[in-house]
């Protein structure tokens, strides 16, 4: 490398440059863009078992996706992992207030309204929140990678992820594609 320094200092800098260009093509290639998302730091070998998009009147809302791990069937007895990602602008309020309005229309015991407030902020296109069951009474909240919160009470895994995965979801097709059925 020293030598070709001394007759063309150009060439070196582009070798450099390619194979940074290499490093950072080998790193998004990882599937799923798990490489260092909470997922893949809280659940072992964490596999997407199912996708869904959500909509509202026809509109694509977010896409949801469900890892397990080791891919296997979705279960209540098992830690899992939902990513949502947004195609659309949401503020703060209508998170909060749709979420505590489907957890009450289930008949699931709700966190605060302050508390959820300290787990959301308004979503733009392409922001993507992920939750993470940690056993029954826990779940975690990141907001594009980063932790907001964790929800802390008796059956909050179940109260929560229903929204989702449960029994009487909005749309019962959204949910059985979800968990990969």
């Amino acid at each position: 490398m020293a030598f070709l320094q001394k007759i063309r200092p150009s060439l070196s800098q582009r070798i450099c440059d390619t194979s940074r260009a290499a490093l950072v093509c080998l790193v998004l290639s990882i599937p799923g863009g798990l490489a260092a998302s909470p997922i893949s730091q809280n659940l072992s070998n964490p596999q997407q078992i199912g996708s869904a998009t959500f909509r509202f009147l026809g509109i694509p809302v977010y896409d949801a996706q469900l890892f397990t791990p080791d891919g296997a069937a979705f279960s209540w007895d098992a830690d899992f992992g939902l990513k949502l990602t947004y195609r659309k602008t949401l503020k703060q309020k209508a998170l909060v207030e749709s979420t505590l309005e489907e957890m009450a229309r289930q008949g699931n015991p709700a966190p605060s309204q302050s508390a959820l407030e300290g787990c959301y902020k308004a979503v733009g296109k392409g922001d993507s929140y992920i939750a993470i069951s940690e056993g029954p009474n826990k779940v975690g909240f990141w907001r594009n990678g980063q932790k907001t919160c964790t929800l802390s009470y008796p059956g909050a895994k179940r109260a929560f992820m229903s929204i989702f995965l449960g029994a009487d979801t909005r749309s019962a097709r959204f949910t059985r594609q979800l968990k990969g059925q």
